[in-house]
């Protein structure tokens, strides 16, 4: 198998995903769950992912399609890169062991399916907060903790943000 064909299989339908899990935990592994859009790869984002890829053997990135992103209202050039493009970039990353895309805004229904040892956000949102209406709220939180795993918050890199490089850009 050469070097692409490894990094395009990293990137897998929900069933394949949810198959490959039990796969993986019959073999006793750990499995992490984070997503985002990951639209303009930066500093920020691998900074992000390896240290997400550090609390479990597995890392699996939720990646918010190309119109889920567009429904988050980032501005009406995002994505940039369309949810292909974004899947290969972050699946190159050696800290990222799966890629599975996710059309609805929140990653809820994705984390029910996959049922992740640990959630992980950024610092931006808080573990501890359990109301769903508070901006802070981790999504999928109260499924993971209900069936026994952990939710970790991860510092942010400041200065390095897709919305920062945009602007950026555009000066």
């Amino acid at each position: 198998m050469n070097q692409f064909e490894k990094i395009t299989g990293k990137i897998r339908s929900l069933e394949e995903t949810i198959a490959w899990m039990k796969e993986l935990r019959d073999n006793g592994k750990s499995i992490a769950f984070t997503n985002g859009c990951f639209d303009l790869l930066h500093r920020g984002h691998v900074t992000y992912l390896a240290q997400a890829s550090d609390y479990a053997d597995i890392l699996i990135l939720g990646l918010n399609s190309d119109n889920s992103v567009k429904r988050q209202n980032k501005g009406p050039e995002r994505p940039i890169n369309d949810e292909v493009s974004r899947a290969l970039v972050t699946a190159s990353l050696e800290c990222v062991d799966g890629v599975v895309l996710f059309t609805e805004d929140t990653p809820e229904n994705l984390i029910k399916s996959l049922i992740p040892d640990v959630l992980v956000k950024g610092a931006d949102y808080n573990a501890e907060e359990t109301n769903p209406l508070n901006k802070s709220y981790v999504v999928g939180s109260d499924i993971v903790r209900e069936n026994g795993g952990k939710v970790i918050t991860i510092p942010i890199v400041e200065g390095h943000s897709t919305t920062a490089l945009v602007k950026k850009m555009k000066s």
